[in-house]
Order: structure tokens, then sequence, then C-alpha cells
């Protein structure tokens, strides 16, 4: 009779059989324990409608957080045409329609009726998009200048870090800001000039103050009426270039609620404009704006608000960067005086010899760089007191690490603390039950086989033993 193979008896097959789905669910299960985790994301739009222009900023920051704080990143910015938001007080209808190019891609008027009209306009244009509209609102100077403190610091790792923090120096069209953490202010001297965040676990007391209608568009409103209040139809303006020359309607200059009140009675209805280019003259009209004489605090800016001593480095930015880029200013490592020389020469350039070096830049943007050079200087020097070892502290900056700065990221990481956090992705199995179902499976494979050599166990116990 032919001798059976042990090999292929019911019980080897069986053990076989159960050995090969023991080897592919563990397999299989350290497959799915290992394979990369999807990080996941939240997004926010923030729309920065100011007085001059309006842009639309998109974050994103991974859903679990870290410290209750999002770690946010800008990932798009589109600028709407035309002006800003509040521009369209007067056909509200079309600030809604400004936006949807932008929208497409992915304020701060103080009259209530029609600031009112203008959000139902953005209200029904941002409902019709596909995403969560929940709601908008005027963002007060406080928060603005906050907001861009936020921005600053965690764009340069300064708040997870807990590094020492940089102040914030804002300066838009119709307002300027200036926020700053003092080792002198504890909010008890100006309570509305203190302000709190708490983020990656920690908590900041800064001081911050806006001041409306000193922006760079507002204070240049500011400086023409201060020269026109006896309603005269020629002035000699020393902060426009020698040789500049335009016709100002007196209604249109006095139609911003900045010196509306101001308006002469009996002024006719223009006037004509000619630069003289003197920085120093100019600078004596720019004072003409400030109010230095009026304290009631320890200490103060100017127009009689409280402000402890500048302290730390300052990040500048908005039109900051801007019009100091444009006069090749913005190295403060320069001296302050040389500054100064620089722009005192600029300012006395001739106009035609100005526009034919700045043949791309539109003449009403182009016309205005000798005040608002000058306006800067002295609302820092002699606005927020910084001196000239002080103000080598300043940085004018853009960008930092691909994002603008402004308030918008700032306001989006704020918001992400009352977001709730959503648990990150998991492995399949927690580490104690994958470890165990690993072990359990390698024992039962090394018993199988064990088992699957028996067929040979009976040649082992027949072999001749050695004595």
């Amino acid at each position: 009779m032919k001798e059976k193979n042990p090999w292929k008896t019911p019980v080897t097959i069986i053990i076989t059989v159960i050995g090969v789905i023991v080897i592919v669910a563990l397999v299989t299960v350290a497959v799915l324990q290992n394979k990369p985790l999807l990080q996941k994301y939240k997004y926010g739009i923030v729309l920065d409608a100011g007085s001059s222009h309006t842009a639309l900023y998109i974050y994103k920051w991974p859903a679990e957080k870290d410290n209750n704080t999002g770690r946010a990143e800008q990932t798009h910015v589109c600028k709407v045409k035309g002006g800003g938001i509040s521009s369209y007080a007067a056909d509200p209808s079309k600030a809604g329609e400004s936006l949807r190019a932008c929208i497409g891609d992915a304020e701060r008027m103080e009259n209530s009726t029609a600031s009112d009209r203008v959000f139902q306009a953005v209200k029904e244009t941002l409902e019709s998009s596909p995403f969560s509209y929940q709601g908008a609102r005027i963002l007060s100077g406080q928060e603005e200048g906050a907001f861009g403190w936020v921005t600053v610091n965690y764009l340069d790792d300064r708040l997870k870090q807990g590094l020492e923090t940089t102040g914030a120096l804002d300066l838009g069209g119709a307002s300027t800001q200036i926020s700053f953490v003092s080792d002198n202010f504890d909010g008890s001297e100006s309570l509305m000039n203190s302000v709190t965040f708490r983020l990656y676990g920690n908590d900041y007391n800064l001081y911050t103050h806006s001041f409306l209608c000193y922006g760079k568009d507002q204070a240049q409103r500011l400086a023409l009426a201060h020269q026109t209040q006896s309603g005269l139809e020629k002035i000699l303006d020393p902060c426009f270039n020698p040789g500049y020359n335009r016709i100002q309607n007196y209604s249109v200059l006095y139609d911003s609620p900045c010196v509306s009140n101001r308006k002469p009675q009996t002024a006719p209805t223009s006037f004509q404009l000619t630069g003289t280019g003197n920085y120093r003259e100019c600078q004596k009209i720019v004072r003409s704006i400030f109010n230095f004489t009026t304290c009631k605090y320890s200490r103060c800016s100017f127009n009689g608000v409280f402000q402890p001593p500048v302290q730390g480095g300052f990040g500048a930015f908005s039109a900051y960067y801007f019009v100091m880029d444009f006069l090749n200013l913005t190295d403060t490592s320069m001296p302050l005086e040389t500054v100064k020389e620089k722009l005192t020469s600029y300012c006395s350039t001739p106009w035609d010899q100005i526009k034919q070096q700045h043949q791309r830049v539109k003449e009403k943007y182009l016309a205005e760089y000798c005040f608002s050079g000058t306006y800067i200087l002295t609302l820092l020097t002699e606005g927020y007191n910084f001196t000239s070892e002080s103000y080598s502290k300043i940085k004018f900056i853009k960008k930092i690490k691909g994002s603008d700065a402004g308030w918008t990221l700032g306001y989006m990481l704020n918001l992400t603390n009352m977001i709730p956090a959503e648990a990150p992705d998991t492995p399949l199995l927690p580490h104690a039950g994958y470890v165990s179902i690993v072990t359990i499976m390698a024992i039962l494979l090394f018993i199988l086989f064990i088992l699957s050599l028996r067929p040979v166990w009976p040649h082992c116990s027949k072999l001749p033993q050695v004595v």
C-alpha cells in the first residue's frame, strides 16, 4: 500500500488556511494603523473695508488648534476694485456688487443709517455665496490696533515662544493706531486704552489707541482746512512739490466728517493750490492739526490722549510702509536727521522732475508723498514721542512670512478662540490595543508554525538513540 503524504492531511490544511488568514489580518491591521493621518483644516474670510480700499483675505488653520488658538496662515488675498465700502453710502447696492469678483475668487463709517444700508447690501452678496456668513459689524479703532499687534507678534513667532513682544503702528486713510505692551501701563490711569488677550495660553495686556481722522488722507484734509479757513482763492502749500498746481473744490474738500464743521461760510466755489515744496514749512502746517497743550494725565501723545513711553521694537505697516518705501526711507538704521534731510530734498524737487522720474505712478498719489512723508515723521516723533534712539527700532514692513501685515490676521486668530476645535484624526486602534493584537497574532502564528511541523514529529521520535 502506498504511504499517505502526512502534509496533505485535513488538519495540516486547516492549520495552513488559518495561518494565511492570520498573516493577511496582521498585514491589514499594520497598514491601516500606520497610514498617514490627513490634517483637518478650518477656513475663514476677513474683509478689510477701509476708507480708501477694500481687500478680502482667506486664512486657514489646523482644526485641532494649539493651546485653544489656531495656527492661522494667509492663503489668498484679493484687492476689491474701486474705493472702500464706506464710499458707497450714497449708493449702497454697489457695495455688495463691488465684492462679487473677490467672492468669486474663493467699515468704518460713523453714520449709522448709511452704514446699515451698506451692511445690508454686503449681507445680501455674502449670503448668496457658498460661505457661512455670520454677520458683519464695524470694528472699533481700539480693536483694529490691537489685532494689528496680534498679527505682527504672531508672524514673528513671539506669542508661541513667549518672547518679548513688538509694538504695532498702523496707518490707514481715515485713522491711525498705536499698540504696545508697556511695563509702565496696567490700565489704571486710562482703562479705555487697555486691551487684554489670551493667546497660546498666555495673557497679554497692552496699551492701544486709535486716532480717527488722523489717517493719511484725512490728515491731509485737516492740513488743507487749516490753510483755507479764511476762504482764500489761492494758497501756496509747502507740502506739495514746487510747480505743482491744481484747482480744488471747497465742497469736495469739506465733505468729510473730519473737516465738515470747519468749512468757511464765505468761501468761493474753489481755490487754486500751488506747491512750494518746503519740508520745514510743511511740518509747521502738519503740527497745526495736533493739540499738544491739553493733557489731564501724567503724560499724553496728542489731543489729550494718555500714552505711556514707547517701549521696545515696533512694526509699522499699511501706509507707513508704502509711503516710506516709495521715498526709500524704510532703513531705520539711517540717522533720523538724515531721514529729514532726504525728505527735505524730495519735497524741494520740482514737480516736472518728479513726474519724469515716476511716470507709472498716478499723479493723484504722486503729489501726496511730500505731505505723507512729513506727516509720518511728525506723527512718530512729536505725536508718539519716538526719539532718535527709539525710532531706529521701528521696522517698516509689508509682509511677514508671506502674510500681509495688518489687523485682519490678528482678528482671525482671536476669532479661532471662539470656534470649537475638532479632534484630530486618530489611528484605527489605540496604541495599547494595537500592540496587544499584534502580540496575540504573533503568538498564534508561532503556535500554528509548531503545529504545522506535526507530520515530522513521528520521524523525529523514531530516530535511533545513541546511548
